[in-house]
């Protein structure tokens, strides 16, 4: 005599990788910090423009100051376009189980920011600083 016993349990579909949601968790959290970087560097950009930081006061012409803030305002945008296309591409590749990791974002943008430095020490050792712009309170 046989007990046929039939599980009432059915298998759930496996996925292939056991720490998914993990993975898309700390997805997440780096694009929002690539986000945030976008948006420092668009705010930095535009305090640069509208408060011309590098250029001095009473000077009759505009200066280069408004070129630096609107390169960083472009490359803020740039990160929030690239953060986002790269947030999906990893969510796709984590889904599929298929994820590798690039070093390409983390180069562009480093070259970008060292760019944006060298123009930001350029500017600020650039800049002549005569009698009439250094501001001596009373």
């Amino acid at each position: 005599m046989q007990l046929n016993i039939q599980t009432t349990e059915q298998k759930k579909p496996g996925r292939l990788n056991p720490s998914r949601v993990r993975d898309h968790l700390a997805n997440e959290r780096t694009y929002l910090a690539w986000m945030r970087t976008g948006i420092s560097l668009l705010g930095f950009g535009v305090v640069i423009v509208r408060l011309r930081v590098l250029q001095p006061p009473f000077v009759p012409h505009v200066g280069n100051s408004w070129k630096l803030g609107l390169l960083f305002s472009l490359v803020g945008l740039i990160t929030v376009l690239l953060s986002t296309i790269q947030y999906f591409t990893v969510r796709r590749d984590i889904e599929e189980d298929t994820y590798e990791p690039t070093d390409r974002w983390v180069i562009l943008f480093s070259l970008a920011i060292m760019l944006l430095g060298s123009g930001i020490i350029y500017f600020v050792f650039a800049t002549p600083l005569n009698q009439a712009s250094i501001v001596v309170p009373d």
